[in-house]
């Protein structure tokens, strides 16, 4: 099991691939919206914003609730932010719970 700190430390280097991507996709795909991840086996909940083409103001909280949800347990968020975990194959194994719009899971697909 990873730690607190570790997924902190996922999501951050997550929200500086996205500023990578090439600014011609983001402007094509990235919206605003608020994101929530939670961490089931530590208890933890991480939100930010998704916008101006990457993931911001990220912070533990005490809620879920945001357009956006993710939740997953700490090593395969870990995985998933070091693309060793394909979101698409764990969402299907049932490894990794999204709750979104049809219309922000495909613009979001399109980006991881």
């Amino acid at each position: 099991m990873a730690s607190v700190d570790e997924c902190a430390a996922a999501i951050t280097s997550l929200a500086e691939l996205l500023e990578r991507v090439d600014p011609a996709v983001r402007a094509k795909t990235v919206t605003e919206r608020s994101v929530s991840c939670t961490v089931k086996d530590l208890k933890v909940i991480f939100t930010g914003q998704l916008r101006d083409g990457g993931l911001h103001d990220i912070q533990v909280a005490d809620s879920a609730k945001a357009q956006v949800r993710v939740s997953l347990v700490s090593d395969d968020l870990i995985r998933l932010c070091n693309g060793e975990l394909d979101i698409a194959s764990a969402w299907a194994r049932g490894r990794v719970r999204v709750d979104a719009s049809v219309f922000d899971l495909l613009k979001l697909r399109s980006l991881i």
